[in-house]
């Protein structure tokens, strides 16, 4: 009997270890996925949210898109996908996709600053019209 206690005591113990890396692993990473239009109302709700990691689904701006001279800091506007009233500026340290252009759908991964400039750590770009198939081949 003494046995079977120290057991379940002891598996009891590994299970809140398991559980206490689970949560803590799932915080930790967990990131909020927003359009312009909801990350500005959470920021003006709540201030305290540019401190948070955020992912954005957004269009750049045509026209916006600057690099500096060494190519490696890059300026632009993402706007709202259908309110094309929000945007906002971003700033991105690191080496451009080569499918960015100035006219491109991005999901941006970093932080909306309290200046108002989106800090960038990952720019994704959507390119769908390379996997999308073309009329001529819906129709047939």
């Amino acid at each position: 009997m003494k046995r079977d206690k120290r057991f379940m005591i002891g598996l009891v113990g590994v299970a809140a270890v398991v559980s206490y890396l689970i949560w803590t692993g799932v915080s930790d990473t967990m990131v909020y996925y927003l359009t312009p239009t909801e990350l500005v109302a959470k920021v003006t709700a709540d201030p305290a949210f540019h401190e948070l990691g955020v992912k954005v689904n957004g269009k750049v701006v045509e026209g916006s898109y600057e690099r500096s001279t060494d190519g490696l800091v890059h300026h632009f506007q993402v706007r709202d996908l259908e309110n094309e009233d929000i945007s906002f500026a971003v700033v991105y340290r690191d080496v451009i996709p080569d499918t960015f252009n100035d006219d491109v759908e991005v999901v941006l991964e970093g932080r909306y600053r309290a200046d108002g400039i989106f800090e960038a750590h990952t720019v994704l770009t959507k390119c769908g019209s390379r996997y999308e198939a073309s009329p001529e081949e819906l129709a047939g």
